[in-house]
């Protein structure tokens, strides 16, 4: 048995372990010890796992890892949450920046548990019929909805994720509806194979498409099950979008020790 430090995060409900790597004593971890920590019944539970590395040229890195153990794409608000875990280690820069397994990011903090965290530029969105598929670090599937509140999200995004097209390497799908002010977006992400209470690339991917199709610069506020987030960017091409930010809430719920399995 081997015994880790960890440390639990959420931001607006989407959940994270967090462990301190920067000596490297933690990369003997292995997918099913993983999935064992992120497990809501014999582990600690959470939607991912996250490592803080050290990278050279950078503040730290980024490692992230789905609930089922695997080594995954990018996640905007485990990104946001390792910022704010990142300042409570000590690394204390007015502007933060980190590499991520989709290259470089920035982010900023406001008091103790906002993160600014800036993404990568899109460039290409895929229209299809009543549906967009988009990367912002990670694949997204958008498609607008009338009642979001009453969709059994777990069951029509199981569908779309395993269809034909999707379902040998995946895609989280979201599901949107516009509200007086902005957006309400439910998702159900790949990798923990469920709806979670929130996921930054998939706010990030539905606000870019429910922008107007001026050439300017839109704020866009998100709700989501576990809170509000907000989404800032400048379109600039018809399909083409710059200077992304994800904004919101990261917060440390607790920390503690726990032991793995045996490998």
């Amino acid at each position: 048995m081997s015994a880790i430090h960890f440390y639990k995060y959420q931001g607006t409900g989407n959940d994270f372990v967090i462990m301190d790597n920067r000596k490297g004593q933690y990369d003997f971890l292995t997918e099913e010890q993983v999935h064992f920590l992120c497990d809501r019944r014999f582990g600690i539970g959470a939607d991912g796992l996250m490592l803080l590395n050290n990278y050279e040229g950078y503040d730290f890195g980024m490692k992230y890892y789905n609930a089922d153990g695997r080594e995954s794409s990018m996640c905007g608000n485990g990104g946001r949450c390792l910022v704010a875990f990142a300042r409570k280690m000590g690394l204390n820069s007015e502007v933060l920046r980190f590499m991520a397994i989709d290259g470089p990011h920035e982010a900023t903090m406001k008091g103790t548990d906002w993160v600014n965290l800036k993404m990568q530029d899109v460039n290409g969105v895929e229209i299809g019929n009543l549906y967009f598929y988009l990367n912002t670090g990670s694949p997204h599937f958008v498609k607008f909805v009338d009642d979001v509140k009453a969709l059994d999200v777990f069951e029509e995004g199981r569908q779309i994720r395993y269809n034909d097209r999707f379902k040998a390497v995946g895609t989280n799908v979201n599901f949107v509806q516009p509200t007086d002010n902005g957006i309400f977006v439910r998702t159900y992400e790949r990798g923990v194979e469920d709806e979670t209470y929130s996921c930054g690339t998939g706010v990030t991917a539905a606000a870019l498409m429910a922008s107007g199709p001026e050439e300017k610069t839109y704020t866009v506020p998100v709700q989501t099950l576990g809170g509000g987030l907000e989404v800032r960017f400048t379109k600039t091409g018809e399909r083409e979008y710059k200077d992304i930010w994800l904004c919101g809430p990261a917060t440390l719920v607790f920390e503690g020790e726990i032991s793995t399995p045996a490998k």
